[in-house]
């Protein structure tokens, strides 16, 4: 019976003294560990610390290597610096025995030379103003002295829209481009069949591929010359009778303003005269002036261009006639029109400010204005009216 208290009692004392003995086990593990963590860092430290001395060295070279190479930049700098200041003193030298010969030399020579390129000068603008009459062909022995009268041939269409003639060719057909944006010609047989009232009846319709935009597009030699609707500056050359593009161009500067304040759905304004076509157009550069040039229609390249004299501002329409520019005004809200400023282009010295052409018996303002050379008759159309004003004209002396 104690033989058994005595062994209950050993069991309770024996696991404790495993447990401790299992406690014990665990620490030793953690202890070994922690000194291998810390034998790890302490390499990795030391290997840290050699690192940094090797990159202090390499640090220390290449400063002393630096200051070697600028040291020796600074050497090069003053030799060089030497050499300029060398140099600088020959040109110097130079340039006073240059002076010396030149307050000896005789100046005549210098203004012969002078006189010589004024000659020359002056022989060229001769040769291109010769140039330039030949291409125009010649001078006109009238110029437009007045405006005689005028006829309301029909009234249709809205506001703006053109019609025409072709002065290019010998039939008598009419041309009828109504709005400001459109692809639809009218074509009429004679002016008879254009003033009947089922006029549109009567009318063949051609469609253009591209659309035209404003109203200063001209018929000429079968073709139809016009600014495309969407383009900034491009100049369309269409068939009539083909009913195709023929050819298209660019005029550089144009586009970007009306050609006239009045009319600002108009930005290239085509004209036809004796000479052949012209194209009208301002530029902000210019100060909202005209700019005028010449087109060589077969080939739609820019033959010569001119700066005028005639102002953008309050004006409504022009044409040219003669080479020579007729600017038309009027008051924004509309009065009696005028031509007031008057600019030939063979003669640019002779440029007319408000020569006092009024438009006769009527109040209103145009759309479009062109010159028919060949009948020396203008047609506009003014605020849906169809319009014929005949011209008075004198000898050009």
């Amino acid at each position: 019976m104690v033989v058994l208290q005595i062994h209950f009692l050993l069991i309770p004392f024996l696991m404790s003294i495993m447990g401790a003995a299992q406690y014990l086990m665990q620490d030793a593990a953690l202890l070994s560990y922690i000194d291998q963590r810390f034998l790890s860092l302490e390499k990795r430290l030391e290997k840290c610390n050699q690192d940094v001395l090797e990159y202090v060295d390499e640090f220390r070279d290449f400063s002393r290597m630096v200051l070697t190479r600028l040291a020796g930049l600074n050497t090069d700098k003053s030799e060089v610096k030497s050499e300029v200041e060398n140099l600088l003193s020959r040109i110097d030298h130079a340039q006073r025995d240059i002076d010396y010969f030149g307050s000896v030399t005789d100046s005549n020579a210098c203004v012969e030379v002078h006189e010589d390129l004024v000659k020359q000068q002056l022989l060229e603008e001769a040769e291109e103003k010769k140039r330039l009459k030949l291409m125009l062909n010649a001078s006109c022995d009238n110029v437009i002295a007045g405006i005689r009268s005028l006829k309301v041939v029909k009234k249709t269409g809205g506001k703006h829209g053109s019609w025409m003639k072709d002065p290019g060719k010998k039939h008598t057909k009419i041309y009828l481009l109504s709005g400001s944006v459109n692809n639809v010609i009218l074509e009429f047989a004679n002016i008879m069949n254009f003033m009947e009232n089922n006029q549109t009846l009567k009318a063949r319709r051609v469609l253009l591929p591209l659309p035209w935009e404003g109203t200063g597009h001209v018929i000429y030699q079968g073709f139809l010359f016009y600014h495309r609707y969407g383009s900034l500056n491009e100049i369309i050359k269409f068939n009539i009778q083909r009913r195709n593009v023929a050819d298209q161009m660019l005029l550089p500067g144009a586009g970007r303003i009306p050609a006239y304040q009045l009319s600002p759905q108009t930005k290239i304004d085509l004209a036809v005269d004796e000479q052949g076509l012209w194209a009208l157009h301002a530029e902000p550069e210019s100060g909202g002036n005209i700019i005028i040039t010449k087109i060589n229609h077969v080939t739609m390249a820019m033959e010569h261009s001119w700066d005028s004299p005639c102002s953008s501002k309050d004006a409504e329409a022009a044409f040219m006639a003669c080479n020579t520019l007729h600017v038309v005004y009027n008051s924004p809200s509309g009065g009696t029109s005028r031509i007031q400023c008057v600019y030939d282009v063979l003669d640019p010295l002779n440029a007319y400010i408000n020569p006092g052409l009024h438009f006769p018996k009527r109040q209103g303002s145009h759309s479009t204005v062109h010159y028919n050379p060949k009948e020396k008759q203008l047609f506009a159309w003014g605020d849906g009216s169809q319009i014929i004003y005949k011209l008075h004209t004198e000898e050009n002396v």
